[in-house]
């Protein structure tokens, strides 16, 4: 996953966390599942392409918030919030039309955060950006996968 920071909605009304993607494309490595895709790390700017490989941990319906049921790839990756890390596991999907470019959900959530739906931008950032690396307080997302080429050097 890229490296620099996501600005994304912590959403308790949401069991799976996702990110949007797109130009998905499975292929094998080693004899393992994998997923290529696409991805706009930076919020409101769709100039800025991430090409993204991470190992495809399954396939999943999930509901949408607007009831539609989508079959989606799912990977694991590392969410860093404010100094704390830990591996999630992330659903790709298509959210170009949402105001994020990534949900976490209450899975990626559960015995990690407490959520005061009266307080925003709790790691820093901010309304138009992501909390800067130096930023450290109690949330601000930000996931890295496996490197795997300088196609994905973005990704680790």
């Amino acid at each position: 996953m890229p490296d620099d920071a996501i600005k994304a909605k912590i959403d308790t009304g949401a069991r799976t966390s996702a990110i949007h993607a797109w130009d998905i494309e499975r292929f094998e490595r080693d004899g393992e599942p994998w997923v290529r895709f696409s991805l706009h790390p930076r919020q409101r700017d769709d100039d800025h392409v991430v090409s993204a490989e991470a190992r495809l941990v399954e396939e999943r319906e999930v509901r949408s918030s607007n009831g539609d049921v989508e079959n989606r790839c799912v990977v694991e990756t590392t969410l860093t919030l404010g100094d704390e890390s830990w591996p999630i596991e992330l659903t790709l999907t298509k959210r170009d039309q949402m105001g994020f470019r990534m949900l976490v959900g209450r899975t990626a959530m559960k015995g990690r955060l407490t959520v005061d739906p009266g307080v925003s931008y709790r790691a820093g950032g901010g309304k138009d950006r992501p909390p800067h690396p130096s930023e450290q307080s109690a949330s601000g997302a930000r996931t890295q996968g496996d490197e795997r080429s300088e196609a994905t050097e973005a990704t680790r």
